[in-house]
């Protein structure tokens, strides 16, 4: 086998690798991110909590933690 040939294999599979990876990559995210929503969505219609409000609470967890700690 000429080394060109083994060289366009091992970059056909690695270019494979790496796109099933990105593949996984972005499901993963799309998943986070509807959740997320999804989420946010049920805390704002049922108990009328805005992002920004959770967004604040978020910003203050470190603290919150903390003082429960003591």
């Amino acid at each position: 086998m000429p080394i060109e040939l083994i060289i366009l294999i091992a970059a056909i599979i690695v270019a494979w690798l790496v796109f099933t990876w990105l593949i996984k990559i972005v499901k993963v995210s799309l998943k986070t991110a509807l959740a997320i929503a999804a989420i946010v969505l049920i805390l704002q219609i049922v108990f009328g909590i805005g992002p920004r409000d959770l967004w604040e609470q978020i910003w203050r967890l470190p603290e919150t933690i903390r003082d429960m700690s003591r």
